[in-house]
């Protein structure tokens, strides 16, 4: 049982630091409908890009997703989550002032994550109106990359810590089977 329990382990550890070993993904591609915005506050960084756009909030997260459920190193499948906060943490997130009605994430686990802010307005007063044409929604997509040191940095102790914690939880399970 020990040497199998070792042989999970050296297998889960290889595929775990290849998993981290993947290159990582490119600032992902706009919706195919939307318009890049030139306003100041969208430009600042080039790690975060706006779109108008007229997909739907589940079509713009399902586009995003898409992208991102792939490495681009042979196609190989990645654990991708999709997590929701609530709009006003779009100030902290994306940038003060950011107008918000939804705020997702889409994560890889100990590696990048993307950050999609929406806007659709309700009132006719904040219509997006841009090149002589309404659309449904502002997004605002904000890449957070990481380094190969960094991940690296993350995964190593992590190892170990699964090792001690599994040790630790193998002499408690022995200290409750010889007082019975």
């Amino acid at each position: 049982m020990r040497i199998f329990l070792k042989v999970f382990f050296l297998i889960f550890s290889l595929l775990f630091l290849f998993y981290l070993l993947l290159p990582s993904p490119d600032f992902p591609e706009p919706p195919s409908d939307s318009i890049q915005s030139n306003e100041p506050a969208d430009t600042e960084t080039p790690l975060r890009r706006a779109y108008f756009t007229d997909f739907t909030r589940e079509e713009v997260m399902n586009h995003y997703k898409n992208q991102l459920n792939k490495s681009h190193f042979l196609g190989i499948p990645l654990p991708t989550y999709r997590l929701n906060y609530p709009p006003e943490e779009a100030q902290t997130i994306i940038r003060d002032q950011t107008k918000s009605t939804f705020l997702e994430e889409i994560v890889h686990p100990f590696r990048e994550s993307v950050y999609i802010n929406g806007f659709e307005p309700k009132n006719p007063k904040d219509a997006i109106f841009i090149n002589e044409k309404f659309f449904r929604q502002k997004i605002i997509v904000r890449f957070v990359p990481s380094t190969m040191y960094v991940r690296m940095v993350v995964a190593l102790p992590v190892l170990v810590l699964v090792v001690v914690l599994f040790r630790n939880w193998e002499d408690s399970i022995r200290k409750l089977f010889r007082k019975s």
